[in-house]
């Protein structure tokens, strides 16, 4: 794969030191505490609980802003105070995640051998283009089989990925399978960093396999939130490759069982610790 784990919020992995961006941990928060109830959160709430993770108050102001110009955040003004509530894009964005997380599993073990192309081949001066459309397959699980041509496992709803971009007319859209003398364990690791992928898995295993994980942060509220920012970011870089040409111990697997066990332990605590400290308004209606 191309770069570092780039999701299509936009949002990555800082590339000096790791750790997830003010925008993912954000989205994170409002996956967490906001999605699916129609709720607007206090902006020195926000400020608050990015502070515990080491977010700086100006840090967060901007990304807030920056999230509103991108249609990702709504404004609501309650007198003197400023809240921020989902829109239509932000709530589909968590949504993938959360089925990401919850549904679609680490491991893909119903791969029929299907893969998905997509050919393009875009004039030189479409750097900007070039990238959009390399980011939005890098989200949906593609990677570089060669030059202008990129693979995924499964049926791809290619149309839904590419969306807004008016790249039609340069794309060749395709549904095949490995035929000999090519063979599907070949195309996983020609087209992907299984490497890599693996190292994410057990770096996330090294930060959380432990009795006493990020005990630098101060409460189960605040581990939840990096739990979450750091599980997501995993999944959502990893193109879901078929388990049958994955190692039999592949980390993925571990890891996930040990995300699922963390975030139930953390749950209830995080729930409370939310309703009693988050300064909240009501949306519906206006």
């Amino acid at each position: 794969m191309i770069g570092n784990p780039v999701t299509m919020d936009g949002t990555a992995t800082d590339e000096q030191t790791g750790s997830p961006r003010p925008q993912s941990l954000m989205l994170s928060f409002l996956g967490l505490h906001v999605l699916g109830r129609e709720i607007a959160v206090y902006s020195g709430s926000v400020i608050d609980v990015l502070a515990r993770v080491g977010v700086s108050e100006e840090a967060v102001r901007a990304t807030l802003a920056r999230m509103v110009r991108r249609d990702l955040l709504t404004r609501h003004r309650r007198g003197r105070k400023m809240y921020f509530g989902l829109t239509e894009r932000s709530s589909a964005v968590l949504r993938d995640g959360h089925d990401r997380v919850w549904s679609a599993g680490a491991v893909n073990r119903e791969w029929d051998g299907t893969w998905t192309l997509v050919g393009f081949s875009l004039p030189e001066a479409w750097r900007r283009q070039r990238h959009d459309l390399r980011t939005r397959l890098i989200w949906a699980g593609f990677g570089p089989l060669q030059n202008g041509l990129w693979i995924a496992p499964g049926q791809v709803d290619v149309p839904r990925v590419v969306a807004e971009l008016g790249l039609d007319d340069h794309l060749n859209v395709m549904r095949a399978h490995a035929a000999e003398p090519t063979e599907a364990a070949q195309l996983v690791h020609r087209a992907f960093d299984t490497a890599g992928i693996a190292a994410r898995y057990r770096a996330f295993l090294e930060r959380w396999d432990r009795p006493d994980p990020v005990p630098a942060v101060p409460d189960d509220f605040t581990r939840q939130l990096l739990l979450h920012t750091d599980w997501l970011q995993l999944v959502r870089s990893d193109p879901h490759l078929p388990a049958e040409h994955l190692p039999a111990d592949w980390p993925a697997i571990r890891a996930e069982h040990l995300f699922r066990t963390l975030s139930h332990r953390y749950d209830a605590t995080s729930r409370e610790q939310a309703a009693l400290t988050l300064d909240t308004v009501a949306t519906s209606g206006g």
